[in-house]
């Protein structure tokens, strides 16, 4: 590929890619029972959700447009997180499985937040 949209540069959008990726999935291996479906397209919403606001962040003419697009990503991670918790509680996903995307997700939040710190910076 050659050419890019400037937010594909990123490896913060490139690794929260990756994570949705992971987070779809889990939900894949729920199936499609219609009792389970609100939340897992809930899932699928906010898992997806951090990637395409980082990559709207970085569309906007402003670091201060950006690291607002960087905030609600943050918050679409916790809320992505906060499903599977419920998810897990439920038995409907492996306890394992949330133990595994925590570490992505912790890692992920951490980076976010470093990003927004630096944009904030300049």
């Amino acid at each position: 590929m050659t050419d890019r949209f400037p937010f594909e540069e990123l490896e913060i959008w490139q690794d929260a890619v990756c994570f949705a990726d992971k987070c779809l999935g889990i939900s894949e291996k729920i199936g499609g029972n219609t009792k389970h479906y609100r939340l897992i397209s809930q899932l699928e919403s906010a898992c997806t959700s951090v990637s395409l606001n980082i990559a709207e962040g970085k569309g906007r003419y402003s670091k201060k447009e950006f690291a607002h697009f960087l905030y609600i990503a943050r918050g679409s991670l916790f809320e992505t997180i906060t499903i599977l918790e419920i998810l897990k509680n439920r038995k409907w996903i492996p306890e394992q499985d949330l133990i595994d995307i925590r570490k992505d997700a912790i890692s992920l939040g951490k980076r976010i937040n470093a990003f927004i710190n630096a944009i904030k910076k300049v």
